[in-house]
Parts: structure tokens; sequence; C-alpha cells
């Protein structure tokens, strides 16, 4: 079953989406919201879709059962999705579908809304018109609303009285017009979108401070930590710009709280010359990059991953970093747990990438298991390190005992931005230059040691392999299943650890003979470079979208069925 709202800016469509996707969740259902929305406040064209089934789908898709139009240029707009036996929700008052259009099922959005107590409420009133389509009573979605404004008095009883309103006119005109499918009642889930988890993530792996400057796709999770400030004993500062960001977090780090950043490309590309201090101070810093399509400016509200290589190679001069991504909520959640952990051990930044189809994307997902978090500080025992300290000790592993300023009286903890000699003093001769640079990427040997291999779905004995690597896990997912159900053979290589790049499973199945697809959300195969740079290997074929909007399952399926 797949919904699509769509508006301008303003009208509702993220309240209609949230509140649909959150019911049909308690309702047993698995949903998956994805989210198209232009770079400004007020007016141009916004939709959400709604994909249903009995388990939460892994990709958008083309085709629309129920299109909500709060106004006429949604319909113009995607009438060409609209399956044959779909329904358009419109209201009459504000305009009329044309001759000969058959599928429409109006309710009139506003009036109904301003009976119940506010025309505000409209988007309220589509949201009952939608479950009666469904054929789905309101009592869920009348528990939620309660819950939503359960600290404003008389609101949950007048958008009761509107989610009333249009389930009953909508009834009227098509009650029950589509069977969905069987329910999952084995339990709660959790309807979450991507920055709300990563949110959660941050919570749980004990990080007490973020310092960063708001940036789409990013800002979500600034919101959603500030909002629990009090709760969690954290310290979100909102910088001046991302220069202070990056170096408000190092701060914090140095003295001993597990801090990080978030940002976007543009705000990284301010970020770097911390990113070197980090590097040379050998400073835990964990930096979430959320990519938007660039340059400059860019597609602010859209996604892409072109900046797989700014994280992999952004900074001056040379030192270790680890790169991971985000993939589905279902990993995002424990790699991010990863990264701090990572960040802590290593003493190095390290950089999750994200995007905006990731950090948009909501879905019905199981209950997190926080069994599975680690939160280690890898800080050295002040009682059993060596005297006198010395904050950068030559060892064969290339990291440093790391105390925190003031954990022992009388050892000084001293750093430097300047290349510097064990005790942390500055230096500048040849040996000892060569001595830390060298310290510093030992560290490089251990990380590469900790980097899971991608993840394998399909055939064992595939014709055809699809890589790729973030937020195209789902669409990838879903192309191979079509392509398996058509007879073919197909797997899925999918990265989550991007560097150092694990390269033994690549090696492996590449080695099969199967035909290679690198499908990725830029214009120059970034992943397919570095896949060639590590192993050489090259990719049979390049699978490319960079226009902003996610991929479709049955776009990917299509390209591939063009070569074999």
């Amino acid at each position: 079953m797949n919904i699509l709202i769509g508006g301008a800016a303003g009208q509702g469509m993220d309240t209609i989406g949230h509140l649909l996707g959150r019911t049909l969740s308690r309702e047993g259902y698995g949903v998956l919201l994805t989210k198209d929305y232009m770079s400004r406040v007020r007016g141009g064209h916004n939709f959400t879709r709604l994909r249903v089934d009995t388990e939460t789908p892994w990709s958008a898709t083309f085709t629309t059962h129920i299109l909500v139009a709060l106004n006429e240029e949604t319909y113009h707009l995607h009438r060409g999705t609209l399956a044959e036996s779909g329904r358009i929700i419109h209201d009459p008052g504000f305009f009329a579908l044309p001759a000969p259009e058959t599928r429409g099922v109006p309710v009139s959005l506003q009036a109904l809304a301003k009976e119940a107590g506010g025309a505000i409420m409209s988007n309220t009133v589509a949201c009952g018109a939608v479950l009666a389509l469904l054929g789905l009573d309101t009592t869920t979605m009348q528990e939620l609303l309660k819950e939503e404004f359960a600290a404003k008095e008389g609101m949950a009883e007048k958008n009761t009285a509107a989610l009333q309103a249009g389930h009953a006119a909508a009834a009227a005109l098509c009650g029950r017009c589509f069977l969905l499918p069987p329910a999952n009642k084995n339990g709660r889930r959790l309807f979450i979108d991507g920055n709300s988890l990563l949110g959660m993530a941050v919570l749980a792996s004990g990080v007490r401070f973020l310092s960063a400057y708001p940036m789409t796709p990013a800002t979500g999770i600034m919101n959603y930590l500030a909002a629990r400030q009090a709760s969690h004993h954290l310290v979100v500062e909102q910088a001046e710009d991302e220069i202070a960001a990056i170096n408000m977090a190092l701060g914090a780090s140095f003295a001993g709280v597990r801090a990080m950043t978030s940002t976007s490309g543009g705000g990284f590309a301010l970020m770097v010359e911390g990113l070197s201090l980090a590097g040379m101070t050998e400073t835990p810093l964990v930096i979430v990059l959320a990519m938007r399509p660039g340059p400059a400016t860019g597609l602010p509200t859209r996604t892409e991953q072109g900046d797989l290589d700014f994280a992999l190679y952004g900074g001056h001069g040379e030192f270790p970093r680890a790169v991971l991504a985000a993939t589905h909520p279902g990993d995002a959640f424990y790699r991010l747990n990863k990264a701090f952990n990572l960040a802590d051990k290593y003493q190095i930044p390290v950089l999750f990438l994200s995007d905006q189809h990731f950090a948009d994307t909501a879905r019905t997902i199981p209950p997190l298991d926080f069994s599975r978090l680690a939160y280690h500080r890898h800080l050295a025992d002040p009682d059993n390190t060596e005297k006198p300290y010395r904050r950068y000790r030559l060892t064969a592993s290339g990291i440093s005992p790391r105390l925190l300023p003031g954990a022992v009286p009388g050892e000084v903890v001293l750093a430097d931005s300047d290349e510097h000699d064990e005790d942390g003093h500055i230096i500048e001769d040849a040996a000892t230059r060569r001595l830390m640079v060298e310290k510093r990427l030992r560290k490089s040997a251990g990380l590469a040691a900790e980097m899971e291999e991608p993840e394998i779905y399909g055939d064992s004995a595939p014709e055809s392999v699809l890589v790729g690597f973030g937020s195209t896990y789902g669409a990838l997912r879903e192309a191979v299943d079509i392509l398996r159900r058509d007879g073919h053979k197909a797997a899925l290589l999918h990265f989550a650890d991007l560097w150092p790049l694990p390269v033994a499973t690549v090696r492996r199945v590449l080695a099969g003979g199967a035909k290679s697809f690198c499908v990725e959300q830029n214009a120059t195969a970034q992943l397919a470079r570095l896949l060639f740079r590590q192993t050489g290997l090259k990719a049979d074929h390049n699978i490319l979208k960079y226009d902003g909007r996610p991929f479709l399952a049955e776009e990917i399926a299509a390209e591939v069925n063009k070569h074999v």
C-alpha cells in the first residue's frame, strides 16, 4: 500500500505523514516514510511517501494507491504514478479534479477543520480520511493525539473531532476502499527517522557534549539532543560557525568528555583545519557528516553521496582516521556507537557519513538492543602509568597512554598543534618528526583490523554483484530481490565501514567472474575509484544518480538488466 501526500511547504505534509506512520506502526504494520522537500519555508512543492506492508519495506516505489492532494499542483505532478484503482483525497473548496477523472474522494478538509476548532487542523482531517479508505478506525490515532497534545489544553479534543470528521466524510464516499496487507501483532515496534535514531545512539554512547552549527540535513541530530539536555546531563552548544563547533568539541574531548559535532559538506569544509588538529594532538572526536548535493550551497534539502573523497582525504597532512557510514537504522544505531569507541581507542577523528535520505527517512523497526552497545573510554590507569608521564610516548601500536588533565598530581598532560616530542614539547629536528609521523600512522594497522567486511545479501554464486555504501542499502536490497524474482542470480555487497577499506570479501566475490555494478549517488563513482585504488579491481559498470533524489529499486534493476 503506497500513500503520497503532497502540497506546498507549510500545509502540513510532515504532520500527516508522521501521524499515519506512527498509527500504522502501532496497528502492527511495517511503514517506510520518505520525504521530498524544497529549500523554502512556504510555497513550492513538497511530498511525503508512505509505503506500508506486513514487514517494513526497504525502499520507496513509484506506484501510488492513495494520493492526498493538498493543492491542485500535487494532482498534476503525481497523477501519472496513481494506480488505476487509486483514490485522490482532495478539498473541493480548493480545486476540482478535471474530467474525466473519476478517482476523486472529495473531503472538505478546511471546512471540517474549522467546524472542529480551527483551520490549522485540516491535516488531521486528512489523516481521518486516509484511515477510512484503509478500513481502519480512529482509535489508535486518537491515543497518539492525546499523547501529542497532553500539555495543550483542549487541543487533543479538537484534533480528535477533526480526525473523526475526516473519517466520516471519506467513509461515506469510499469506506474500506483498500485491503491492507496482514498486520504483524508480535509486539510494539519503533517508528523513527534517521536523525532521531542517530541522536538516540549519541545518548546511549555516553556523549555529554555536542557543539554544532545548524546545517541541513544534520540539524535534526542537534534538535533531538537539545530537547534532552536536562534529562540526560548533556550540553548542546549552537556555535557561531563550524570552525568554533569543531574546536569546542575538541576542547571538551581533551578535557575528558566524550564529545562530537555534526554538519554537512559546506560546514565540514570549515572544519578541516580542526580535523587536522585532532590528528596532530591525537584527540578523540566523532564528526557526523550528513551529505547533501554540492558544491557550495548546492541542493540543501536533497540527497547525495558526493563527499566520500572529502571524508577520506580532507585535512592537511597525513594522519589516521576512520570513516563509517549509516546504511539502515538496524545497523546505524550500533555503528555510531562503534565510531565513538574507535575514536577513544585510537585517539583519532572518526567520520560517520549520513545523508539527507537516511536523515529524513522514517521506518518501523524492532526495539533496539542496548546490550549490544559498548562504552570504553580507553584511558590509561592513573595508578599504573609509567612515570614521568609522556602524552605521546612511542609505542609499538602507535597508541600512547591517554590521561586526562589533572588525573595524576604532579604529572602534566601537554598537547601541542605543532610537531612535538613524546612529552608534547615543540620540536624542529628531522629525526623526531619522522618518529612521530610513523607513530601516528602505526595506528592504521590496528584500525584496519577493526573494520567489518561488507554485508552480502542474495545469491551465493551470483551472475551480477551490486556494490554500494551508505543509505542506498534499501534500494539495492530490493533491486536484488527484483532481479532474483525475475530469474537472475544477483547479490549485494554493501559497505558500512569505508576506511581503512576492508577488501577481503570484495576480492573473493568479484573473483568469481560475476559482472560488477557500483551503484552510487554521485557523478564520479567515488566508491568505484576507491575500490580500484585499494584492490586493482574495476567495476564493470557504474550506476550513478546525482539529481538529488534517492534511488528507487526499480531504477537500479532496470539499469542492471541493460547489461545482463
